[in-house]
Order: structure tokens, then C-alpha cells, then sequence
């Protein structure tokens, strides 16, 4: 059994290891050193290594030696048929591997134009092709000179070799960049390296697609293709909101992949993987820059199979192993069978989060692929979001239908920006505002007012005898079997003092119990205790597909949804 190296075995890039195994294979995964000893290079390690426990299969682990030559020699032992780079900072090191080994890869001479931010555009711009106008910068001094000497206005201040929009700000005006060189010199990289290179380019404005291809012996073919659609900070940076399949190539898409093509063809790609971005504007695509492995985004290979048949990674194996597949699936064209979106989850300010209602949510949206938001256990704490990095997590979607993929990307946006306590939750809930003899006198009321409605069930924390309507108490809820013409809840105390994530679980549950058609009454003595409050309810309505209906008069402060 032949061995297929992995160099940093990360995100999507993990899917490798099955497909090497199903190629009757063995995958290693070969661990780079830590960029440097500062806490971030060491919690970037530590990534990498919580990264191992999300690979189902076996495979064999070794590290990178203290010396490359101690590295080269180590790998030679293994007789490997291929070294490929899991993630990006994996692609030096597995070229220059692969490359002293006589392996199937791309030239070594090309990897400062596949790794740079600023040699790729050179690159690009000595062949003649469109090409971003840029500058490295190691100082502020030399920052101020170009942005004057060139006449620029907008800008884009970024690390020379970097991945996953860190570092990256978006300046309006020369104040700003004079701020975001100040601060991205003070940051330190994705890998936790030390940033001592900018590179300063002129802004392009437009939409921003990927291309990702795969090429055998330097013929290249599309796997899919993504529309990005991101979002500035007020602090400049570029975040991500959602990336879409484009499921069918529309007008001036074929232009876009015909530069893509080009680019591989300057930057010399010959085998495997490129994730490339363009941004498109009244002159056509230009680079923004290519990354020489598979696409990122923690991609399941079933996610990318349900939306294209195919996946990334398996692709690219192709590309090295089994031309004649390669150039079968190139003649066959860019079809996709699904639409796909990846919706990020961004924060909107520095918070501490007690629990996370998010997974609930996201598992009864009808487009629902999985979440990455992991359950929170003890406080934790979130940054606002300012690049892919610090992004809450990823919601990942698939339908057939894009109608409804949209509808559920926009319910994601509504809860992002009106109700994110849905997604983060940071409070536990005060019950010292608990009026119970208020509260038992308006559900009385309540309840009379709206027996003409049908049969009716009142989820509660205490039975009232004097109400000849179901009564169930919150702890007995497993106990109805049937669904109602109408469900009043009247909760406070007894979710006071949950978790929200414990609470939203509750909820759902109880708001299932409404025939369609039926309605539900939610008083304000019991919204505010949810997460969110009233936006909150509404929200979780929705989510379950009730209509909100109006506001009955002098039935005030009462949510009242009909079941669709």
C-alpha cells in the first residue's frame, strides 16, 4: 500500500484522508512546526492538533524536523506517491518536498507567485493579464510615500502571505490606512507568525466570486464556483456573511473562468487544487489572489457532494492519479445538483457567551446541513468579528430549492441582527420581577377570552383549578400526545433560570404542540424571560413556520402566531 502525504491536515482538507484510504492508500499527515514560540503561534498549534480529533478515519501522524533536510529525509523513508497541502500554510513546505522527491507537482520556482500576495499580482501583470496595483510596505514611512506618490484613495491594507481575511482592512480614505497599518503591524498572522510586510493595493469594488479548479499536467477544469458576499467593518475589516453556489453559469460568468484559466496558466500550476478569488467590476475580473489548495470553509466532502457530486479533494486526487477521470468530468461541464450556501455567524461586539441556542435552531431550518457553533459549556468569550477567524461559526445549507435556501439564509440574518441571543446567548434571566398574583389574574383573563378558539392547552408552572381548559405543567410535557387548537404559555420562573440553549430546546417543543392552523398565545410575562424577548419568540415562531398575526385589540403585550 503506497503512502500519500498531507502537509498541515486542516479544514476541508481533511476529506483527504478518506479519499486516500478509498483509493486503497495510506494517508499521513505530516505536522508542521509552530510559526514562531509567542502564545498565538502556540494556540494556532493546538488548532491544528483539535483539527486530528475531527478526522474519522486512522491515519499515521509525523512532525516536522528541526531542519528541512532532517524533514526531506524522514518523508524519502515513507516512499510516498504524493505530498499534498491541506491547508495554506501547508503549500510551501509540500511543494518544495514534492518537488526534491521528483513527485507529480507544481514547479518550485513558482512559489513565491503561489503563496505572496504581491508576486502573484506581479506575476499576473508580466503576462500581460489584469493585475492589482500594490505595494510591500515595512513601515509606516513607506506606507504614507506610496499611497501619496500613486494618488490612491481607497485602499486595501493586508499581510503579505496570510489566509482566511486576517489582517485584511478596507480604508475609505488615507486616514484609515494610516490606522490599519498601525494596527495589522501590531496583530499578529493567522499562523500566529509576526507580520513584518503589508502589502498596499488600490481598491477594487464589485462582486466578489471563487473559482476553484484542479489541474492535471497543466489543463485545468472547474469544480465549483462561489459568489462571496461580505460585509465592512466599522473598524475596516472585510468579514465574511455567506457564500452561494453559483448552481449555473449566468451572464459574464464564462469571462470569469477564462481569466481563472489564466491565472493558472501565469502563476505555472500544474497538479492539484487552486481556490481562487475575483473580484468583477465594469472592466471584467481581476485577482484578488489564489490559494494553491483546496477550498476552505471546514467543508464536509457529503456537503460538497450533495450540491455538486463531487468534492474538492477527491478531485484533486484525480488530477495526480487518474487522468483519464480528470478529463472525463472536464468534458462534462459545470453542472451543479444543488444549491448550496455557507451562512457565517458574526458577532457584533466583544460578549462573554453562557450557551449557545444555535444547533437548535439550525437543525429545523428545512435547508439544514450542520452547524460548527459548538455547545458552550462554561463562559467563553467572543471578540467582535472582524475577519473569517472570529467568526461566531458556520451554518452550512442545501436544498434543491433555491426559494427556500433563501428564505432560511434570511431568517439567519434576521436572528444575526435582531435576536442574537439565539445564537449567543450571554444572561441568565433575573426572576426577581416576577409578580405571580399579576401574572395568574391575566391568565385567567386570557384564557376566557379565547375559548372560542377551540380545544385549548395551557403549558404552565402551576395548575389553575378554577380553568376548566388541558393544563400540563411545564416537567410533564412528555406526557401530551395529541396537538391542540390553541396553546397558551404561561412560563417565567421555570426558565428564569435556564440556559437559553435549554430554554429554545423547550420552546420548540412546545410549540409543536399546535395543530396547523391552530394558534399560540405568548404573554409578556412569559417573552421576557426568553432570549431576546418578543423578538425572540417571533423569531423562534418563524423558524417553525407560523405566520405572526396582528395584535388583538386590548389584548396588549401578547405574541399570537397561526400555525402554517
Amino acid at each position: 500500500m503506497r503512502n500519500i502525504i498531507i502537509v498541515q491536515c486542516m479544514s476541508t482538507g481533511k476529506n483527504y484522508v478518506q479519499d486516500i484510504i478509498d483509493r486503497n492508500c495510506n494517508p499521513i499527515v505530516l505536522e508542521m512546526k509552530p510559526f514562531g514560540d509567542s502564545d498565538d503561534a502556540m494556540d494556532y498549534q493546538e488548532e491544528v492538533k483539535h483539527e486530528y480529533d475531527l478526522i474519522e478515519n486512522e491515519f499515521d501522524l509525523i512532525y516536522e524536523r528541526d531542519t528541512y533536510e532532517d524533514t526531506l529525509e524522514m518523508v524519502r523513508k515513507y516512499d510516498p506517491l504524493l505530498i499534498v497541502p491541506g491547508t495554506e500554510d501547508g503549500v510551501i513546505l509540500a511543494t518544495k518536498l514534492a518537488n526534491d522527491l521528483n513527485l507529480l507537482c507544481n514547479p518550485i520556482e513558482n512559489i513565491d507567485a503561489m503563496t505572496l500576495k504581491n508576486e502573484m499580482q506581479n506575476r499576473l501583470a508580466e503576462n500581460n493579464l489584469r493585475s492589482i496595483k500594490g505595494q510591500v510596505i515595512r513601515s509606516l514611512d513607506e506606507a504614507i510615500i506610496y499611497y501619496d506618490s500613486e494618488n490612491l484613495k481607497e485602499v486595501v491594507v493586508k499581510p503579505v502571505y496570510s489566509a482566511a481575511s486576517v489582517g485584511v482592512r478596507l480604508c475609505s480614505n488615507k486616514q484609515e490606512m494610516i490606522d490599519a497599518v498601525n494596527e495589522v503591524f501590531n496583530l499578529t498572522g493567522v499562523y500566529g507568525n509576526e507580520l513584518t510586510e503589508l502589502v498596499i493595493q488600490e481598491r477594487i469594488k464589485g462582486q466578489e466570486y471563487v473559482v476553484n479548479t484542479v489541474s492535471c499536467n497543466g489543463t485545468h477544469r472547474v469544480t465549483t464556483i462561489w459568489k462571496y458576499n461580505k460585509i465592512k467593518t466599522s473598524e475596516g475589516g472585510n468579514i465574511y456573511d455567506n457564500d452561494e453556489i453559483v448552481y449555473e453559469l449566468g451572464i459574464g460568468d464564462s469571462e470569469i473562468v477564462e481569466y481563472a484559466y489564466d491565472v493558472a496558466d501565469a502563476l505555472g500550476i500544474k497538479y492539484g487544487p487552486v481556490h481562487g478569488e475575483y473580484m468583477v467590476d465594469e472592466k471584467g475580473p481581476v485577482l484578488i489572489e489564489v490559494n494553491c489548495r483546496p477550498h476552505g470553509g471546514n467543508m464536509d466532502a457529503r456537503y460538497l457532494d450533495l450540491i455538486s457530486g463531487q468534492h474538492e479533494t477527491d478531485s484533486s486526487l484525480d488530477s495526480y492519479l487518474n487522468p483519464e477521470k480528470f478529463h472525463l468530468e472536464r468534458k462534462k461541464g459545470y453542472h451543479q445538483i444543488a444549491y448550496g450556501c455557507i451562512k457565517e455567524i458574526n458577532v457584533p461586539k466583544d460578549l462573554i457567551a453562557k450557551s449557545s441556542p444555535m444547533e437548535s435552531i439550525g437543525v429545523n431550518l428545512k435547508s439544514y446541513f450542520k452547524t460548527n457553533i459548538s455547545p458552550i459549556e462554561t463562559p467563553q468569550k467572543f471578540s467582535k468579528t472582524q475577519d473569517l477567524e472570529s467568526s461566531a461559526g458556520t451554518v452550512y445549507l442545501v436544498n434543491e430549492d433555491p426559494h427556500q435556501l433563501q428564505k432560511d439564509v434570511e431568517f439567519l440574518r434576521s436572528i444575526e441582527k435582531r435576536a442574537f441571543q439565539l445564537v449567543l446567548s450571554e444572561d441568565l434571566h433575573d426572576d426577581g420581577n416576577i409578580e405571580e398574583d399579576k401574572i395568574s389574574s391575566e391568565i385567567e383573563s386570557l384564557i376566557n377570552d379565547i375559548k372560542a378558539y377551540g380545544n385549548c392547552l395551557l403549558v404552565t408552572e402551576s395548575i389553575f383549578d378554577n380553568l376548566e381548559i388541558s393544563q400540563v405543567l411545564v416537567e410533564n410535557l412528555d406526557d401530551i400526545k395529541g396537538k391542540f387548537d390553541c396553546v397558551v404559555v404561561n412560563l417565567n420562573r421555570s426558565i428564569s433560570n435556564k440556559k437559553d440553549d435549554e430554554t429554545v430546546k423547550l420552546l420548540l417543543n412546545i410549540f409543536d404542540l399546535v395543530k396547523k392552523s391552530g394558534l399560540i398565545f405568548i404573554p409578556q410575562t412569559t417573552y421576557d424571560f426568553m432570549p431576546n424577548s418578543r423578538l425572540g419568540a417571533e423569531a423562534l415562531l418563524t423558524l417553525l413556520d407560523f405566520k405572526i398575526e396582528l395584535p388583538i385589540h386590548k389584548l396588549n403585550r401578547m405574541v399570537i402566531a397561526s400555525k402554517g
